[in-house]
């Protein structure tokens, strides 16, 4: 319980961070901008967050099934 709430405290400060980052670098642009940047940089802050805390990595999101196994057969074959 105690790990689902820093992981949503993680994401939720990381959203607000990018949002903020967003919202500043639009802000030099128009209002407009500073609205959609403030809802990119949430966004992408969240998704940060989601990927750091992925016990896989980056990577493991990418990688299809197969591609585990084979390398779970390969980690095999080295260490026999």
């Amino acid at each position: 319980m105690g790990s689902r709430i820093r992981r949503a405290l993680s994401r939720a400060t990381l959203a607000a961070v990018g949002g903020a980052a967003g919202a500043a670098v639009g802000g030099l642009i128009s209002r407009q901008a500073a609205s959609s940047g403030a809802a990119l940089g949430a966004f992408a802050g969240a998704t940060v967050a989601d990927v750091r805390s992925d016990p896989g990595g980056f990577l493991a999101a990418l990688r299809s099934d197969d591609d585990d196994e084979a390398l779970d057969e390969a980690d095999d074959a080295t260490t026999a």
